[in-house]
């Protein structure tokens, strides 16, 4: 097929060879296939911020690095040079947690390298080499969703463990090959230590996977493994084979009314971050 311009400067710098055929096109990104040298991968091209539904909200953006003041003033105030800093931003927090993940033994896909908003990186396939299906493509036995969902627990534990949290975990990025499943999509990926909304993020992310696994397998349907797994995690005893039970005992504490106004501060300057922005240089 014909090169898209936005992988063209990977073909000149000779990091691709070739584009065989687009493979996907999602709410962040489009993705395709391609050969580099023996090797066949895929090359994610992110879309404009313009372009993607889904917003980089401030709830993500929370706790993310930036390499210096100049750069965080110029974000913050949503110049040109901002703009394209925070996009900066925005791909290479899928690029650091893809190194991170894997190096703490999570399964997902391993980079290569993202050059002029393109990420190259392993094509997951099936037994057969070809691309594999999302898990919701996948038809499920229940014996098969309750191991599937076991591996993914443990997944969600290393990445904690490894300090990181997907944040938009679902049977829509997550690949299943013949080993199993392997998590995909990790732009908004968030920090659990720094970010203060880590552990609703970790939460939700576990309660769409028993949500999905519960249509096979009902018994997931009141289990309570987020809660339990950020129990151990903020008290320093998680680890990556500890075992898990679904179950937590209910807190009586008095209701934390500072976190409930942070989480409203949150979401107003979400709120106001959605408003349309007539300022020069927008």
């Amino acid at each position: 097929m014909k090169t898209p311009k936005r992988i063209q400067p990977l073909v000149d710098e000779g990091l691709v060879d070739e584009v065989l055929r687009q493979l996907m096109s999602g709410k962040e990104a489009t993705v395709y296939v391609v050969r580099c040298g023996e090797e066949i991968r895929c090359a994610k091209v992110y879309k404009e911020a313009s372009q993607r539904s889904f917003k980089q909200a401030i709830s993500y953006q929370e706790g993310r690095k930036v390499k210096n003041s100049r750069q965080a003033r110029a974000m913050e105030k949503g110049t040109r040079y901002g703009r394209k800093m925070q996009e900066e931003v925005w791909q290479n927090a899928e690029v650091d947690a893809l190194y991170k993940l894997a190096a703490a033994g999570v399964r997902v896909p391993r980079p290569y390298i993202c050059f002029e908003g393109v990420l190259l990186m392993d094509l997951v396939t099936d037994a057969g080499g070809n691309a594999s299906p999302r898990l919701n493509d996948v038809e499920l036995s229940e014996t098969l969703a309750l191991d599937y969902y076991a591996q993914l627990l443990q997944q969600v534990v290393l990445m904690l463990c490894a300090g990181v949290i997907h944040g938009d975990l679902s049977e829509y990025n997550i690949l299943v090959d013949e080993q199993g499943p392997v998590i995909i999509d990790l732009p908004q990926a968030v920090d659990a230590a720094s970010n203060t909304s880590a552990e609703l993020m970790l939460e939700r992310d576990v309660a769409n996977l028993a949500g999905y696994f519960s249509q096979f397998a009902p018994q997931l349907a009141n289990s309570q493994y987020g809660k339990e797994i950020w129990k151990l995690y903020v008290a320093g005893l998680l680890q990556p084979d500890s075992i898990l039970t679904g179950r937590v005992k209910p807190d009586l504490r008095p209701a934390d009314v500072g976190a409930v106004l942070r989480e409203m501060e949150i979401a107003r300057r979400e709120a106001e971050d959605e408003r349309p922005r007539f300022q020069h240089g927008i």
